[in-house]
């Protein structure tokens, strides 16, 4: 499994892959926006993690499998 990385600005934002696994509230108040989505896709027959532009980022048959690549993704 991937360490869950908390990264900090200069102006002291912090910044995520959101998770229960970190007390988040607890530090401040929290801005969340979906990074992907993780959607089936009828015509490849695969899970696809698309950015917010709606840009095909990875896929995959297995959606555990993208949900991991967009862990690792996201905590680099």
């Amino acid at each position: 499994m991937t360490p869950h990385v908390l990264t900090f600005t200069g102006n002291g934002e912090g910044h995520c892959l959101y998770t229960e696994a970190i007390e988040l509230a607890a530090i401040g108040r929290l801005n969340i926006r979906r990074a992907t989505t993780i959607e089936f896709s009828e015509t490849s027959q695969q899970w696809e993690v698309r950015d917010a532009g709606g840009a095909l980022l990875h896929s995959h048959p297995s959606r555990e499998i993208c949900l991991e690549w967009e862990h690792r993704h996201f905590n680099q």
